[in-house]
């Protein structure tokens, strides 16, 4: 079998080996999602005003908005919006974030199609197992390249969780994926400078999956094998890729291996915040002289800069969330949303450096090493290897209880647990 056949023939068989446990945590993504979108909605809502004007009716649920829509709007505004607080989920090792785009889609698709809950949970899991293995497959030379990897496999794992919600065959997979990955797009430099565009790699990854998905119940011939053909998806989206990834056996799924984001910056950073936050205790922020992060090379890139233009940039800054996290002890919506002047100032004396050890120790976990220099010559310093949130560092139910009840209240939190537990 080619490269794509043998991709969808691993969907199917894992599939059939989903438990319980995997099904429980589904529904932990989905509880961290809705309170994600639903918080990020009431965030960009005078961005949607003219926009949502003029959206067609429909059955699909704007999450924060009282109004419905059809499904392809509703997955493109949900999927933005479950992204812009940069509070959403993802994986290390994939290099990606997946929630806004796969259960947008999924959810939009559960609102106009006949989808059992049973089937529903099954969709995001495969949608986050087939995201991860496509770009685990291709990383980091996917990112190298510029590519982002949420709007690129997130429209890959969009369309196939969809695929599975709605039971599809797998002539119907085949054809869903060859279309997703004709649909992939996204690119980093949407998020420099003082841009508030980066959700849209992940909203635009939900909507194309989902049509992606609905043309799984047409019978065009497709090419033989969109993934690994000559001009297929591994050779244009990478340098450097292993087929073995895509379909090497496990005894887990990738949605066991996701991260839950407890702070308000880009993942690259939360290592190098946690150590900050646990110096806070011991050090005299008035006292600091400078402060070093020393983390691994794809850390530093594009999360270096003191320069602040705006929220969106502050969320993609190492130096902002660390002076954050020195200041004040965390890394919420209230240090990032209003900017502080405080942090502002301590981060421009915070540079982000590479440190070559623990590059090489980034495949298996995203370390940070956070040193503050003082006034009088004194120093302190804290090392992070799996900051809160990763699967070696899980947040409990009661950590996601609480980050959506200072998401969307308790009531509102309560309301939301009942229905998804």
């Amino acid at each position: 079998m080619n490269v794509t056949d043998t991709f969808v023939r691993y969907l199917i068989e894992k599939q059939n080996k989903i438990q319980e446990s995997i099904i429980q945590k589904a529904k932990e993504c989905r509880f961290d999602y809705l309170s994600v979108v639903t918080a990020g909605a009431k965030r960009s809502s005078q961005h949607w005003e003219r926009f949502l004007k003029n959206a067609p009716a429909g059955k699909s649920v704007l999450y924060g908005y009282d109004i419905k829509t059809d499904s392809k709007t509703a997955a493109l505004i949900n999927g933005f919006n479950a992204h812009c607080l940069e509070l959403d989920d993802g994986q290390r090792f994939a290099m990606i974030h997946l929630g806004a785009s796969i259960i947008s889609a999924i959810d939009a698709a559960a609102c106009e199609y006949d989808i059992s809950q049973e089937n529903y949970y099954t969709g995001i899991i495969m949608g986050y197992e087939a995201a991860c293995r496509m770009a685990i497959a291709m990383q980091p030379s996917h990112k190298k390249r510029g590519y982002h990897t949420a709007g690129t496999c997130g429209t890959i794992g969009a369309a196939i969780g969809t695929a599975f919600a709605l039971r599809f065959d797998e002539n119907q997979l085949k054809r869903v994926l060859t279309l997703a990955a004709a649909s992939s797009a996204g690119m980093l430099e949407i998020q420099e400078q003082a841009s508030e565009l980066k959700p849209y790699n992940l909203g635009r990854a939900a909507m194309d999956g989902l049509t992606a998905a609905l043309m799984g119940c047409t019978d065009f011939e497709t090419p033989d094998d969109m993934i690994g053909g000559e001009r297929g998806f591994l050779r244009t989206f990478s340098d450097e890729f292993d087929t073995n990834k895509l379909t090497e056996d496990t005894d887990h799924f990738e949605i066991e291996r996701i991260y839950v984001k407890p702070y308000v910056s880009c993942r690259h950073s939360h290592s190098a915040v946690e150590a900050a936050i646990k110096l806070h205790e011991s050090v005299s922020v008035n006292d600091v002289d400078h402060v070093e992060v020393k983390t691994y090379k794809l850390g530093v890139k594009g999360h270096d800069h003191t320069i602040i233009n705006g929220i969106a940039s502050a969320k993609l800054s190492t130096p902002y969330a660390v002076a954050a996290g020195l200041i004040y002890g965390k890394a919420d919506l209230s240090v990032f949303e209003p900017l502080d002047e405080d942090v502002l100032n301590l981060a421009s004396r915070v540079t982000v450096t590479e440190d070559e050890e623990l590059t090489k120790e980034s495949k298996k976990k995203r370390a940070a090493i956070v040193t503050v220099f003082m006034s009088d010559g004194s120093k302190a310093e804290y090392r992070v290897d799996y900051a809160k949130g990763e699967p070696e560092n899980p947040m409990s139910m009661d950590d996601l209880v609480k980050k959506s009840s200072g998401l969307i209240g308790e009531k509102e939190t309560d309301k939301l647990y009942k229905l998804i537990f």
